[in-house]
């Protein structure tokens, strides 16, 4: 009887001995778990993987990433008139544009997950306007003066402006705020975690003229 309660003395005391190490086992084994969730999160969605910190240690480092992450796209519509009179005669041109935008990131920046035992801290760059890809133009006015004739030079002039415009257009819009939006839904809803989840959105560094 007296062994058997020293038995149970000794395996009690070595639990409690081990139990902060044990507990450390368990807490990483769990962030290096939740790092893996991330991990297949971002190469689901992004198709890259990002660089994964663990309590200030590298876990994973980031693949050589795709260039660029479209997350939204919207149908953007503008137009564009262009009047000139010559000696008394005038031309006219308007045009109406459609634009598909596309709105998400630029992966080259560096995309990092820091994973803590009471936080998540993904950073990554704002997004911005990634393309403008024509839809449709169509022509609303098309006025030839009887000397002041619309040239094809003024058509490729007229042409040329509407993607800009379109460009500015979107890049005024939410687009962008939208697509952070939407990015950090992708990612709460493949990763279900204990703490928090905080997107951190940095400005991009700026090029320099040589690159």
């Amino acid at each position: 009887m007296a062994l058997t309660i020293a038995a149970v003395v000794v395996v009690i005391f070595w639990r409690i001995e081990t139990w902060p190490a044990r507990t450390a086992q368990q807490s990483t084994a769990q962030l290096e778990k939740l790092g893996k969730d991330l991990r297949a999160a971002f190469i689901d969605i992004a198709h890259l993987q990002p660089r994964v910190t663990i309590n200030n240690r590298v876990y994973m480092e980031q693949t050589t990433p795709v260039s660029e992450l479209v997350v939204l796209s919207r149908r953007i519509e503008v137009e564009h008139e262009f009047l000139h009179t010559w000696v008394g005669s005038s031309k006219r041109v308007k045009l109406h544009g459609t634009f598909i935008a596309k709105a998400g990131f630029d992966l080259q920046h560096n995309l990092s997950i820091d994973i803590r035992p009471n936080e998540i801290i993904v950073q990554l760059p704002h997004a911005r306007i990634l393309g403008i890809e024509q839809d449709q133009v169509d022509v609303l006015a098309f006025e030839s003066g009887l000397w002041n004739r619309i040239s094809g030079e003024d058509m490729q002039s007229e042409l040329s402006i509407l993607p800009q415009l379109a460009r500015e257009k979107a890049a005024e819009s939410d687009l962008p705020a939208e697509a952070e939006r939407a990015l950090q839904q992708q990612i709460e809803r493949r990763v279900h975690a204990p703490q928090s989840l905080h997107l951190i959105f940095k400005e991009a560094p700026q090029m320099k003229p040589n690159e």
